[in-house]
Formats: C-alpha cells, sequence, structure tokens
C-alpha cells in the first residue's frame, strides 16, 4: 500500500513509537510536525483521529514552514533536499526530523531558526 493513502493516524502513530522505544519524548514529534506544517495542536490532534491520508495531511497544511527547506541529510540513502517532488519533500523531512529524534538529538538542534 502507498504510504501517501494510508491513514495519519497510524503512520503518526509508529514515528511516535520510534522516538519513545529508542529515547525521546513523543510530544517533540507533535512540536516538530506543527513547526514544519503550521497546523495548530487542535488540527493536529483532530487529523491523528480522523480517517484523513497521510500524504491528505501533508496537501492540506496551512502554513508550511519555508525554514523547512532548510533541513537537510538523508533518509534511506536519499539526500532530501535532492528531492523534487514537494509532496514527498516534506513526507522525508519529517522522516528525517524523527530518525534524529531517535537518535537522541534535541528538537532545537534540529530545526532551522
Amino acid at each position: 500500500m502507498d504510504v501517501l493513502a494510508m491513514p495519519f493516524g497510524k503512520i503518526y502513530d509508529l514515528l511516535v513509537q520510534k522516538v519513545v522505544r529508542k529515547c525521546g519524548d513523543g510530544a517533540d514529534v507533535d512540536r516538530a510536525t506543527l513547526w514544519l506544517t503550521g497546523y495548530a495542536k487542535e488540527a493536529l490532534d483532530e487529523a491523528k483521529a480522523s480517517p484523513v491520508s497521510y500524504g491528505d495531511f501533508f496537501r492540506q497544511a496551512p502554513e508550511p514552514n519555508p525554514l523547512r527547506l532548510e533541513i537537510v541529510g538523508k533518509v534511506c540513502g536519499v539526500s532530501v533536499a535532492d528531492i523534487e517532488d514537494g509532496l514527498w519533500r516534506d513526507v522525508r523531512t519529517l522522516d528525517l526530523i524523527v530518525d534524529r529524534l531517535a537518535k537522541g538529538r534535541r528538537l532545537d538542534a534540529i530545526l532551522p531558526h
């Protein structure tokens, strides 16, 4: 199944579990997602409980943070900066942030200011 078609809440739970299992705080995934997409906390919570797809969650982001484009690194051997499709770049940027959180990095050290 295409990850973009999967329910946002299901994928999101997996991202939080990865961070918590490895050593982090699951709330950092919320903070990173809010920073990345511009959603309000209430809207994020609603999306987690709704049937919205992972792809639609990113497509409908109210105010994607322009600084998200400054986040660089590789996910599955692919440089995030080299991903031309904006939707996939945003999806992989969140993956990259989660990977770094799971390695014990602090969120304020990951996100550009």
